[in-house]
């Protein structure tokens, strides 16, 4: 069995068979002509680091010799085992893939920093429109049902069976008395008002409500404001029907039957 010749002996024949000497090569190929030598030699050593390799390509591509043949011979010369070439097909494929990758992205980044004019109005499919256009009933009004609706405010009626609501609010410290004239075996209701204190409570039957510091208590009775006048510790008593109706005193009457005009009135007194 031959032994396969070396790369060197490879590319001394080829050379000869061509009738080309070791200058006439270097010169052509401008490469030392010690480089040629130790190539032919298979001197690899005497080659600089990393150029064995692509010098022996180089100077088999010149004189046809093909390498990738005698690949048991090239194997031998010492360098970096070179990669395959790449498929040209593959990088057009990896290149168009790329190229619609990019404008996919920069078209979805386009959509998101400037959105159409008509985004969020666009008019819904047809198959859609009967669940999400259909008009709902008008929520029933507060007469109509003798429940209140749900979020609805419903003032407390200043009279029913229980009463006459009677509200205080006080600005500082009183003390609140209702009493109950007709009722001599009912016990009176007291309360002490502080600030900001109020008290809110059904009253039945005719009434007498005595404020020892009138003037800090803001009075309601039956719904109605009542302006009892007082100024900041004076003491009031009030008179109340079953209604709620404030019981004024008649005013003094004048010599001869005729009754002071109330201070309430627009026209001046005589």
């Amino acid at each position: 069995m031959t032994e396969e010749p070396s790369v060197g002996q490879l590319i001394r024949q080829a050379r000869e068979a061509s009738g080309l000497t070791l200058e006439d090569l270097a010169k052509e190929l401008k490469l030392p002509l010690r480089h040629l030598e130790a190539i032919e030699g298979d001197h690899w050593e005497s080659l600089p680091p990393g150029r064995p390799r692509p010098l022996a390509r180089q100077l088999a591509s010149r004189l046809e010799v093909d390498l990738d043949f005698h690949t048991g011979a090239f194997q031998i010369v010492p360098g970096v085992q070179e990669l395959e070439p790449p498929d040209p097909r593959q990088e057009r494929l990896e290149r168009t893939v790329m190229g619609v990758l990019t404008i996919a992205s920069g078209l979805v980044v386009l959509w998101l920093v400037v959105p159409g004019p008509s985004l969020g109005r666009k008019p819904l499919p047809s198959y859609l429109t009967g669940f999400t256009r259909r008009a709902l009933p008008p929520p029933p009004k507060p007469s109509e049902t003798p429940y209140p609706v749900l979020g609805e405010f419903l003032p407390e009626a200043p009279l029913n069976e229980q009463g006459v609501l009677v509200s205080l609010r006080s600005l500082d410290a009183c003390q609140a008395q209702i009493e109950f004239p007709g009722e001599p075996g009912r016990q009176p209701l007291m309360h002490s008002l502080q600030v900001s204190d109020p008290w809110r409570l059904r009253v039945k039957g005719p009434f007498t409500l005595t404020l020892d510091n009138a003037g800090v208590v803001n009075l309601e009775v039956a719904g109605r404001h009542i302006p009892h006048g007082q100024n900041i510790g004076e003491s009031w008593l009030g008179r109340f029907d079953d209604k709620g109706r404030w019981l004024q005193p008649a005013p003094p009457e004048l010599p001869g039957g005729t009754p002071l005009p109330d201070d309430d009135e627009d026209e001046p007194r005589k």
